[in-house]
């Protein structure tokens, strides 16, 4: 399986997930994004031994799109700080079914994961385990009863758009878990259009971006 490369120095390296494959190798075993890029490098550098990728943030096996790694450990210690003190921005691109009453806004909530089914649902602030939850969107175009929506992720709970936007009547269209009118064999339409970090080492604002699929043009219309 091949992997796209938007950008890579010696310290980090962003490419674009393919939907449907895990970051890292869960129990299915089947090829995951790490393994890959282990691979692109050792096999393009000729390097022996073990080649080292941090893992700074994650995507949901079904979503696709922009996500970025750490070359080395002092890369992979500052990008995790940077993630920490939310000077990430993050982008996606989602069709749901449902259309909002406002052209844009800013969803908060408290999340709280079900590790045993690996689902989140929205809770009362108070419930213990609770974490808060806050993303930005707006509508890019609609029609008919579906909408595409651009979203800015404040937080990086789990299933956090995919469970807040479900919350609101607006599942995103072919969400296994949270859309109940999911059809079989269809990816869901979520993508992470765009990552706006400081560069580890030069200090430099950087943006990776990838166009989200065609198809999210046909989804809104179908």
């Amino acid at each position: 399986m091949n992997i796209e490369v938007l950008y890579e120095d010696n310290h980090l390296i962003s490419v674009v997930k393919a939907r449907g494959v895990p970051v890292q190798e869960d129990a299915s075993k089947d090829n995951d994004l790490l393994s890959l890029i282990k691979k692109y490098l050792k096999d393009k550098y000729n390097k022996p031994g073990k080649v080292f990728i941090g893992m700074v943030h994650r995507l949901d096996r079904p979503v696709g799109g922009v996500m970025v790694f750490a070359k080395t450990s002092k890369a992979a210690s500052r990008l995790s700080d940077q993630i920490r003190k939310g000077l990430w921005k993050k982008t996606y691109v989602a069709v749901v079914d449902g259309v909002p009453e406002k052209a844009e806004g800013r969803l908060q909530d408290h999340l709280l994961k079900d590790n045993s089914r690996n689902i989140s649902a929205v809770v009362e602030k108070a419930t213990p385990g609770a974490k808060k939850a806050l993303l930005n969107y707006s509508v890019i175009k609609s029609f008919g009863k579906r909408a595409m929506l651009k979203i800015d992720l404040e937080t990086g709970r789990s299933h956090q758009i995919r469970v807040q936007l479900s919350s609101r009547t607006m599942p995103i269209v072919n969400d296994h878990k949270y859309n109940p009118d999911f059809e079989r064999g269809k990816d869901i339409a979520l993508w992470s259009l765009e990552l706006e970090i400081i560069h580890p080492i030069t200090k430099e604002k950087i943006v990776f971006h990838k166009d989200f699929p065609e198809e999210f043009n046909d989804l809104l219309k179908s």
